[in-house]
């Protein structure tokens, strides 16, 4: 098919139109793209500028934080490290590589396991803690946090940790839970019931004493969360003022103040200190400490206490002794009854005075002075005291003063008891004035006696002249009677001169020693055998050596003459026997004089030591012998006393005192 001329011009205008506009399409399209890749370009110049920004300031961070920081790959090797984590490991990983698992405590392998596990699979993990070895071989504290480093892919290549050191800070966290743990032990053991409440009075802390007191059959763990108001209506019914119980406790926490000392009495008869304590922090009230306390024993001692307080403050205010309390500065502090009459003063005139300046010392101060260094020193001491009472009338003290300490024990002065001992000193000074008028008479007599045995003497010595001369001028024209009483007449004037003599010697028998020397008995005994006459039929034996002693010569030979004139007077044996022996008895000499003579009847031991005493009359014998021998033993402060057997013989004992 033929198409016309004209019908095809107008197709291949239509087809120029549409090209033309075509292309102007496309320009205009490729004047945009022109435009866009000149603002892309912009962008992009933009883009890398704030990227290099960013890399710059992450590489800033990355050196400048100031916790460790590394990354590692996926199998735990060191890849990077800033410097605080170089600090922290100890390696340089320029120059060694290391890998994280060499690292790990040997007690936190699994752990440490578990925990990049969870990293793997989750991508991180936050606050990982535990321990790992340096370089140094130190023990560290870790805190991690770690992320995944993810590639283009969205595949995990490598992670990141940021790593902080808490080994000092564990060491404080152990050291505190260390504390609370011994705390909470003393709290639990505590012989004080504990309860510790919160704000809302809900029980956080109690121990087994609580629970004890209570009679809670729980364990203190038990108890932690419950209501402290509901338990206290559960438990008013063990007080006898349980009505009460309840609305006191209340009445304590409303007033948010602390209370001690509180006494509460239970039904069965245990008395309890309560004590309240109200915690805040800052001026918020956090919760409420309560202690409860079993004081029945302290409560039973106390009344003892003062009940004898109370008997012996009686007993100091009554007392016959004067009580006087002084303060280290010689201020009278306290004074009893008994003082008060002793000195005539009234206790106010007394308390808050210095003693020197109401009582009058004289010469006595020295001594006071002396006594009040003893007691700073703490030494007690007793002293005579002669002062005045507030008439003015001497009074003699016998005071005893010790040093007065307190419950700190510090010396704070002294607490003198005073005896009021004038009389005595009276009578003392009666006796000593009786003793010496006693010792003037006892010479005067002793002078008498020797002045009376001489002057009877004398007529006695002419009485025997005379019968002599009688005898002599009538020689032969006497018959045989008159010459017996001649001879009659000379045995009684030798028995009144022998009498006279004994009386002499018994009157000075017991006077003090004159002379004081050493006297070896031994020597004593060897001349009075070579002295006395002793019969053939007769032996003198010394068993043991006898000492020497101090004394007067004179009178242990008069004490032995005594006792071997005795055994050999009263001798019935055709063989007798006299023995003297020995023992040392400590701060005594003890002799024994034995014999086997006529013996002594039990009944008549004591009456032989009495004056003029003599159990056979014989013509020899005036009965002062032993008394004398008495006499001298009660000089040297000994004891004398008999074995005897009638018929079989006696033995004397005596004691002489050793100087």
């Amino acid at each position: 098919m033929t198409i016309p001329l004209k019908e095809n011009q107008d197709q291949i205008g239509i087809l120029q139109r549409a090209l033309k506009r075509e292309k102007a399409a496309r320009k205009a399209a490729e004047k945009i793209l022109e435009d866009k890749s000149r603002e892309l370009y912009s962008k992009s110049q933009e883009l890398e500028e704030l990227l290099n920004e960013k890399s710059s300031t992450l590489e800033g961070v990355f050196k400048n934080i100031n916790d460790a920081y590394l990354v590692m790959d996926l199998f735990g090797n060191v890849l990077q490290m800033n410097e605080i984590a170089v600090d922290l490991f100890g390696y340089d990983i320029e120059k060694e590589k290391f890998n994280l698992t060499d690292i790990v405590y040997q007690d936190d392998i699994e752990y440490t396991y578990n925990a990049f596990k969870e990293l793997y699979e989750k991508g991180f993990f936050n606050r990982y803690t535990s321990r790992v070895y340096t370089k140094s071989k130190e023990v560290k504290w870790l805190q991690v946090n770690a992320t995944l480093i993810y590639n283009k892919e969205n595949k995990a290549v490598a992670a990141q940790g940021i790593i902080r050191d808490i080994t000092k800070q564990k060491a404080s966290e152990d050291l505190i839970i260390e504390s609370e743990n011994r705390l909470a032990a003393l709290v639990l053991n505590l012989n004080s019931g504990i309860i510790l409440e919160d704000e809302n009075r809900k029980i956080i802390l109690s121990n087994t004493k609580f629970c004890e007191l209570f009679k809670i059959d729980a364990l203190p763990k038990d108890l932690k969360g419950i209501d402290c108001k509901m338990a206290s209506e559960q438990n008013k019914v063990l007080f006898k003022e349980s009505s009460t119980f309840v609305e006191r406790m209340d009445e304590i926490v409303a007033n948010k103040k602390p209370v001690f000392g509180e006494q509460l009495e239970m039904i069965d008869g245990i008395i309890l200190e309560r004590n309240y304590t109200p915690i805040f922090i800052g001026d918020k009230l956090k919760g409420y400490l309560w202690t409860f306390r079993d004081i029945t024993l302290e409560k039973k001692y106390s009344l003892s206490l003062e009940v004898e307080k109370e008997k012996y403050s009686s007993i100091i205010a009554n007392m016959n002794l004067g009580l006087v309390e002084i303060n280290k500065e010689e201020q009278i502090s306290m004074v009893n009854q008994s003082f008060i009459e002793m000195s005539g003063y009234a206790k106010e005139e007394l308390i808050g005075k210095v003693g020197r300046d109401i009582f009058t010392f004289n010469g006595d101060l020295d001594i006071i002075n002396d006594q009040k260094v003893k007691r700073l020193n703490g030494e007690s001491s007793s002293y005579e005291l002669k002062t005045k009472n507030k008439k003015g009338e001497i009074k003699y003290w016998l005071v005893s003063a010790a040093p007065n300490y307190n419950l700190f024990g510090e010396n704070v002065g002294s607490i003198a008891l005073n005896l009021d001992i004038t009389k005595f000193k009276r009578l003392q000074f009666q006796k000593e004035q009786i003793l010496k008028e006693l010792e003037k008479r006892n010479t005067e007599l002793h002078e008498y006696a020797h002045i009376v045995s001489h002057d009877l003497k004398s007529p006695l010595r002419s009485i025997d002249a005379l019968v002599t001369w009688i005898k002599l001028d009538n020689e032969g024209k006497f018959d045989e009677i008159t010459l017996q009483n001649f001879d009659l007449l000379n045995t009684t004037l030798e028995t009144m001169e022998k009498l006279i003599s004994d009386v002499l010697e018994y009157s000075s028998a017991g006077t003090a020693v004159t002379e004081d020397e050493d006297v070896d008995l031994n020597i004593t005994l060897s001349n009075l055998k070579k002295f006395l006459f002793i019969p053939e039929n007769i032996s003198v034996n010394v068993i043991h050596k006898l000492p020497i002693v101090r004394g007067d010569k004179t009178k242990f030979h008069q004490l032995f003459q005594n006792f071997i004139s005795n055994a050999i007077k009263f001798c019935d044996k055709e063989i007798g026997l006299v023995e003297i022996d020995y023992t040392d008895k400590g701060t005594f000499h003890q002799f024994s004089v034995k014999d086997n003579g006529i013996g002594i009847e039990k009944k008549y031991h004591s009456k032989i030591f009495e004056v003029f005493t003599s159990l056979n009359k014989r013509e020899d014998s005036t009965g002062i012998g032993l008394s004398i021998v008495r006499k001298i033993i009660d000089l040297h402060e000994g004891k004398i006393w008999l074995e005897s057997e009638p018929n079989i013989g006696t033995t004397f004992y005596f004691t002489i005192k050793k100087n």
